[in-house]
């Protein structure tokens, strides 16, 4: 299933952060935060040049294996219509169909980049639209989300969304968690996610809010 490329139209609304498809005009304030050692550290990701950045970006919009969307602030969106996504970007989520054997299964995860936005409950919020969209588009069952081991406050984060530590790596130096959607899991996700509004995306056309 192509699953990129199933999320290229779409833009998810919610409270706090409004999901849409990574698109070039993205890739600049990305790459600016990509900059910072801790981030890179804390997502295990290489340092890239702008260039690298935007070859990176189309490859995962064609990829058929990850889900990617950028996180924007739903306030500094709705502030100001018209303005540019860049300035209101807050991060992103993936999803990686990391088990060829088990596609009911996927890795989740969210980086909010912007200093600003941190423990404001956006992360929170991403994730759970994100699992949804995974759930009832995607017809994802599990999740796992892999975490370095000193990234407390994202450890707690998925404790709080019903995830339960299922491995440590010394070696990789990071926890495994994982959530099985039973129904009442199902349940208590779309309660979560009610909502959620998905509105058609039109990258760079500012359109009424």
């Amino acid at each position: 299933a192509a699953t990129m490329r199933l999320n290229q139209n779409i833009l998810l609304l919610g409270k706090k952060v409004v999901l849409v498809p990574y698109t070039p005009e993205h890739v600049p304030r990305y790459h600016e935060w990509m900059k910072s050692e801790e981030l890179r550290r804390l997502t295990a990701s290489e340092p890239l040049t702008l260039e690298q950045e935007y070859v990176m970006q189309h490859s995962w919009r064609e990829d058929a294996d990850k889900c990617t969307f950028i996180v924007l602030d739903a306030e500094k969106w709705r502030a100001q219509p018209g303005t540019s996504e860049e300035s209101c970007m807050a991060g992103d989520v993936n999803l990686f169909l990391t088990d060829l054997g088990d596609p009911s299964l996927g890795e989740i995860e969210v980086m909010i980049a912007e200093p600003s936005c941190r423990g404001q409950g956006l992360g929170t919020e991403a994730v759970l639209m994100m699992m949804s969209y995974g759930v009832t588009k995607l017809g994802l069952t599990k999740f796992e989300a892999k975490i370095g081991q000193g990234n407390e406050p994202s450890i707690r984060m998925f404790r709080k969304l019903h995830f339960e530590q299922v491995a440590v790596s010394s070696v990789f130096q990071e926890v495994t968690l994982r959530l099985t959607m039973s129904d009442p899991e199902r349940q208590w996700l779309l309660e979560q996610t009610s909502h959620v509004e998905e509105k058609p995306y039109r990258a760079g056309a500012s359109e009424p809010r």
